[in-house]
Parts: C-alpha cells; structure tokens; sequence
C-alpha cells in the first residue's frame, strides 16, 4: 500500500471517528441536557434591604407591568474599587435626565455576582443616597457568572427598557443616548414590541489591533471567526457590556439562555436572530479599563468553546426555543 493510500485510509478512519464521537457527544447532551435552563434563585436573592427601614423588601418579577422608563443592570464581581466610577457617572446622567424631563423614571440594580471584598457595602450606599427607588443592591449567594447575574438582575426590574452595563465604566454612559435614539427607530419606543440595540466598539477595531500584540490580536480574530461561523453573522462586537432591550424582548430572550459565563452576549444574539427580534450596532465611545477580569488566553479559549456548544446544543435540540416567538 502507498503512502497516499495511507494517508487517505487514516483521513477515512479519522473522520468516522470524530463523526461517531459527535454522535455520541450528541446521544449525552441530548439526555442530560434540559431543553430550557432551570434558573434558580436562592431566597436571599428575592429581595433587597431598604435603605430608609434596613428591612427586606421583595423584587418586583420582569413578568410584572412596568412602572418605570427604564432599569439599569450592572453586573458586577469584586468591583468595589471600580464601580463608584461608574456609578458616579451613570447616576449623574440619569438625574440629569429625570430633571429635565418630568416624564424619565430610573432604577439601578447592582447585582453583586457573590463578591468577595465590600461591592455589595459600596453599592448599598449609593442605596442610601439615592434611595432603592432608584438604587438597589442583588447580592447573590454565590458566583454564576456575568450571564447569570446580568439575568437575574433583568428578572428584577421594573423597566420598560433594560440596559445592562459593565460595572468598569468602560462605555460612556451618555451615549445611553445614542441607543435610545436607535429604540425609536426600531420600535418607536414601545417597550410591547421586540427589539435590541446594542453598543459596539467595531469602530475602534484598526486603532485597538496596532496596540495588541500578534498573538492577541489572533485569539481575537479566531474568536470572531467562531462566532461568525457559528452564532452570530450580521453583528460585529457581540461582547460590548452595553445592550439595551425593550422588556417584551427580554422576556423572551432571557427565559431560554443558558449559557451564564462570558459567552452569555452570544447565546443572546443568536436567540434573537432566531426569534427575528430587530438588532441594530451603534458605535459607542469605550476605554480599557485596568482591572479586567479577562485573562487573554483562557477566557478567548473558554468563550470559543463555549460557542460551539452554543451552536451544537440547538442544533441538535439539546437546546430548545420557544416555538410561539419562532417566525
């Protein structure tokens, strides 16, 4: 036998086998894999302390009515040294609003994702300054990943709109603005129809890419080939922490994502691909902040692998969508 039939024979045998391990893969998922997530919330995690009786008062469910223009979701995890930046910031410009326009309701939930320094005494005194009709403090019992808390903290709200943001301060939060002004477009502010819009640093691409090094400008490349190929196609930063939805869309979304580490933003855009929900990319002002929880190589490999489970549990119906908001 040749050396070519060789190498032909293995690629043959190579192949069966990875196609009969993805079988299998396939056969495990399927049965001890849910077809919607099981989202638990530890009691503690109901409700929140009132800054005026120091007593425990129960959230209100993203099922409710809205009361409010808008709910601000901060996810944040050992962030008690870089959260007052972006408290400071974020809750001027909201007073600012609510000043100036009588009609403009806010409210802030922090949504400690099981910290271990002070974030949760840190945001409870903005609490206390602010008061919980505007600030309120979700400490979680233990760490679920971004994902998770960002989840948990759009199951408490009283939003017509949602936005969640990094606790880093890494966007300007003005340019909430920006993707307020796409909302009307896209749905004419009305909280009762689906639509997403999401901030995006694709414009700072070119600029970021000659301050990387090679190698991390490859696993940011490879990443982004991963989720083009298997997730997400018409959208080109799915990981900016800056994403507003209407709450008829976060209803929908938010009830079947799975996935709560850092690949949690993909797994939402492609629910709402999916569900049809319109999408639009607004280029947002955004710096490094230091102290990022991201370690280069491991979360770029994690996230990677992460997507194409995404891609592989629905694909194989391991993962499920709810049929009624399927167009």
């Amino acid at each position: 036998m040749s050396i070519t039939e060789y190498v032909q024979l293995a690629l043959l045998f190579g192949s069966g086998f990875i196609f009969f391990l993805m079988i299998v893969v396939g056969i495990i998922l399927k049965v001890t894999t849910t077809p919607f997530p099981h989202i638990v919330r530890h009691k503690e995690e109901e409700s929140f302390v009132d800054s005026v009786t120091d007593e425990r008062q129960r959230f209100p469910s993203l099922e409710d009515p809205p009361t409010l223009e808008l709910s601000v979701i901060v996810p944040a995890f050992d962030e008690e040294k870089r959260l007052p930046v972006m408290l400071d910031e974020c809750l001027e410009y909201l007073e600012s609003r609510r000043k100036a326009e009588k009609s403009f309701s806010y409210e802030v939930i922090v949504v400690s994702d099981g910290s271990r320094d002070k974030t949760v005494e840190v945001a409870q005194k903005y609490a206390v300054k602010y008061g919980t009709d505007k600030v309120r403090v979700l400490a979680l019992v233990e760490n679920r990943g971004k994902g998770g808390a960002v989840r948990l903290g759009m199951l408490s709200a009283r939003g017509r709109f949602l936005l969640f943001a990094d606790a880093d301060g890494a966007t300007k939060f003005p340019d909430y603005a920006k993707l307020e002004q796409s909302m009307a477009q896209l749905c004419g502010n009305d909280h009762t129809k689906d639509a997403i819009a999401i901030g995006s640093r694709a414009h700072l691409e070119q600029e970021a890419t000659a301050q990387r090094t090679f190698f991390r400008t490859l696993l940011m490349h490879g990443f982004h080939f991963l989720v083009w190929t298997f997730a997400v196609k018409k959208i080109r930063d799915t990981q900016c922490g800056f994403k507003l939805l209407t709450r008829s869309s976060a209803r929908k979304v938010f009830a079947v994502m799975h996935v709560e580490r850092w690949a949690f933003d993909v797994e939402l855009l492609f629910i709402a691909q999916s569900y049809n929900i319109p999408i639009e990319e607004i280029a947002v002002r955004w710096t490094e902040i230091e102290g990022s929880k991201l370690t280069p190589f491991w979360s770029w490999l994690q996230m990677g692998r992460d997507l194409i489970f995404i891609w592989f549990r629905y694909a194989i119906g391991a993962w499920q969508l709810r049929k009624e908001h399927v167009n």
